[in-house]
């Protein structure tokens, strides 16, 4: 940890993350139109917000700032590539980091890694399905669209709420924090794919005010003491590749898990790379397929 990570970081290990959080989600939920318009004309013009791809252009039409944070964008924005066996990205952002999970460690930054175990809630069945598989994970910035979408075509078979901090999951902080992103707050949707088990974590962060999926509605709030999960069998949702799955409200990470073989990240997929959502950035692998 150089000086200007430890300058960034130590404080936040004493700040009341849940409490600012949930101080900045009255901030993004008001209605109150000088207010809000000047949040999001200063966020346009400090992040550059693209918004000639938003189904909606015109600020004063959004709510409130949350409505313009998790902005709809125009059909034709974000094409998902038509590509045999492509995995679409899930998100607009940069990747943090991609490759293969080891001896159940994930790579995190500059020598530090976490446990899918402790990813996934502390589950080693879970975790189990995705030994030496492997992961990506993917930065959403202020500027980013803030919806979520299928890498593939998957069937939900489980949700789990995980409590924890929020740190923040920018650079300086990912660098620093041992284990961030299986110490943040998060929501695990594990999904039986053509290829097997693939999990998406949505992980939280200071400022993110709510986690929500498609088919639940808003997961977090509230905060929790304990791991809760959802099990899904008759009625599981199955959702297409493409199409939205869950949305942050405010900016953080998605970490995508797949198994063992079954999943070949694009040689251009590196950490560093700008993403948007829908293009190519793997493959699944031929003779691992079946029918889910």
């Amino acid at each position: 940890m150089n000086f200007k990570e430890a300058l960034t970081t130590l404080p936040q290990y004493i700040l009341p993350h849940h409490f600012l959080s949930a101080l900045m989600s009255k901030f993004t939920h008001s209605e109150i139109k000088v207010w809000k318009n000047l949040m999001i004309q200063q966020i346009i013009k400090i992040y550059g917000v693209n918004m000639s791809e938003s189904k909606e252009q015109d600020i004063n039409q959004f709510a409130s700032f949350n409505q313009f944070f998790t902005r709809e964008l125009k059909a034709d924005a974000r094409p998902i590539t038509s590509v045999n066996n492509a995995i679409a990205c899930p998100a607009d952002g940069a990747v943090s980091q991609a490759g293969l999970i080891e001896q159940g460690n994930i790579f995190q930054a500059k020598g530090k890694s976490f446990t899918a175990v402790d990813l996934l809630g502390g589950d080693s069945k879970r975790a189990a399905a995705f030994e030496n598989g492997c992961f990506t994970t993917i930065y959403l910035s202020p500027k980013d669209y803030h919806r979520l979408h299928m890498p593939i075509k998957g069937r939900l078979t489980e949700m789990v709420h995980i409590p924890g901090r929020l740190f923040s999951v920018n650079t300086a902080t990912t660098n620093s924090v041992p284990g961030l992103f299986a110490r943040n707050e998060r929501v695990a949707c594990l999904f039986d794919t053509e290829v097997g088990p693939m999990a998406l974590i949505l992980v939280g962060a200071i400022f993110v005010s709510s986690i929500e999926t498609t088919w639940h509605g808003v997961v977090t709030p509230p905060s929790i003491e304990s791991v809760r999960s959802w099990q899904y069998q008759d009625d599981a949702p199955v959702i297409e590749k493409g199409e939205e799955m869950g949305r942050f409200n405010m900016g953080s990470t998605i970490i995508v898990l797949f198994g063992k073989d079954k999943a070949q990240w694009d040689a251009s997929f590196e950490a560093g790379k700008t993403v948007n959502l829908g293009e190519m950035i793997g493959t699944i692998q031929p003779g691992n397929v079946s029918k889910i």
